[in-house]
């Protein structure tokens, strides 16, 4: 059988990660417990209500058949540029070179986002703690520095941190989980959660759409091949065992949260609370202390989602670097730490261009900053699983090795959710963004023109630079 490898002369890391870390890694840029409380109480309200697991389960099922096809490719082709490489090998190199914009940019604008959340949740916690109206972007700052060290170091630093982080989010979550439990046992799962009432109680669409935002992050995975032990088996458990711990997750812990209150309660209360209705069922259950402490792992949790999503735009800008299609000098590593830091120093000045920006012209750090951008990443993020679906059917369709599961029939479905997801992402771009802002609102459209001018860019590659155009997304091969 063959095996399809990238170029490994220069390589971003020590290839010292494994499975376990690599796992922390996508599920941190997943950021759980932010998730919980900034998505849930929108999906309960502007979607399907106590319905909401119904739409989790099946957003797990989708992106657990776009991880088959998508881990079945990470076995044949090892490249930091994952979404781009795969693309580029199965959809032509044009529309690979496409995509790879889409997908820094993309990154980028999350990562860009993420620091303004976390100096927005920051600023209110230390209200909420000790009284003091700092302004949001000190915190910011600090949240940039934090992520500026460890992604100019090496992974491994980050994988620690984020592992100890979100290992404390799911036992708080837990904790807060068994005190529901142990108040109203079998209660805590409505039956009526599951009911067809229930599930069209409200728009599933926007349901689902919060629900695939908030596994935005566990396809990153494959970002990290070129720096684990054994990437052929790690990146598909990673990505596996990533995706089916966070959905499971989601669907009990959302569950439970609506048992907690009651389902023919938790539309209005989670209306009536906002961003904080997560927080308050925690201190109702948990009291002062589980609140506060949970208080401070949803700023944690911002941090390492940022940190998490910075090392995947950092990596898909060295990647680019590498092959030319940015500027060079951002494929280079760091002669100690084997790390990007180059690439990664690029998304930090991106982070510190945008914070000062919206500082300046005075925008609401949660309405306005993060929700713009965080909202613009998850549309390109969508758009990129969707094409790499895709790119798996074409990319195994007539290789003689083929697995109809693997290579065709759970890829198509993933395709076809995922295209679902990025149309409802569209409709409701300004549900998903809080805003009603027309500039924040036609942000998506930056996303098309970065596509059609990659695109463009990639034929002329072809004509003006044929040596550069032809490594594109190359590999060689290795094993029968």
């Amino acid at each position: 059988m063959e095996h399809l490898i990238s170029q490994p002369d220069v390589k971003p890391g020590g290839a010292n990660l494994t499975t376990g870390k690599v796992v922390f890694l996508v599920i941190a840029a997943a950021a759980p417990m932010a998730a919980m409380v900034g998505n849930v109480p929108l999906a309960l309200v502007y979607g399907n209500g106590a319905g909401l697991p119904a739409a989790f389960l099946l957003a797990t099922v989708v992106l657990l058949c776009f991880s088959v096809g998508y881990a079945a490719m990470s076995r044949k082709v090892i490249n930091t540029g994952a979404f781009y490489t795969y693309i580029a090998r199965s959809l032509t190199k044009p529309v690979g070179v496409g995509s790879a914009y889409v997908a820094l940019a993309a990154y980028t604008a999350q990562a860009c986002g993420l620091a303004g959340a976390f100096g927005y949740f920051m600023q209110q916690l230390v209200i909420q703690g000790v009284g003091v109206d700092l302004p949001w972007y000190l915190f910011t700052a600090l949240g940039i520095l934090a992520v500026a060290i460890l992604g100019y170091r090496s992974v491994e630093l980050s994988a620690k941190v984020l592992g100890f982080f979100m290992i404390a989010e799911f036992a708080i979550l837990f904790i807060f989980e068994a005190l529901v439990l142990n108040k109203h046992h079998l209660g805590s799962f409505p039956a009526a959660s599951f009911s067809h009432t229930q599930i069209t109680s409200g728009p599933i669409g926007i349901a689902m759409l919060f629900a695939f935002t908030s596994f935005i992050g566990f396809e990153s995975a494959a970002l990290y091949g070129e720096e684990t032990k054994d990437p052929e088996r790690s990146i598909p458990r990673a990505t596996y065992i990533a995706v089916s711990t966070v959905g499971v997750f989601y669907v009990l812990s959302t569950w439970i949260i609506i048992g907690s209150v009651g389902a023919e309660k938790v539309r209005a209360l989670s209306e009536k609370d906002g961003g904080l209705f997560v927080i308050n069922l925690v201190q109702q259950y948990g009291g002062t202390i589980l609140f506060d402490v949970t208080a401070v792992l949803l700023c944690t949790s911002v941090l390492a989602g940022y940190s998490a999503i910075h090392n995947a735009a950092s990596r898909y800008l060295f990647a680019l670097g590498r092959e030319s299609i940015m500027p060079q000098r951002f494929g280079r590593h760091h002669k100690t730490f084997f790390s990007p830091h180059a690439a990664s120093i690029a998304i930090t000045a991106a982070a510190v261009i945008s914070a000062v920006g919206f500082a300046v012209s005075k925008a609401d750090p949660y309405k306005v900053y993060a929700a713009s951008l965080i909202a613009v990443g998850t549309l390109g993020i969508v758009a990129l699983q969707a094409m790499a679906s895709l790119s798996v059917v074409a990319f195994f369709w007539r290789r003689p090795d083929r697995k109809w599961w693997q290579g065709v029939i759970a890829p198509v479905i993933g395709f076809i959710g995922l295209v679902i997801a990025f149309v409802l992402a569209a409709m409701h771009y300004n549900t998903l963004t809080g805003s009603s802002n027309k500039i924040v609102n036609l942000v998506p459209f930056l996303l098309l023109v970065i596509a059609i001018a990659g695109v463009i860019y990639g034929f002329r590659l072809r004509t003006t630079r044929p040596d550069v155009y032809q490594q594109l997304a190359s590999s060689q091969l290795r094993g029968k």
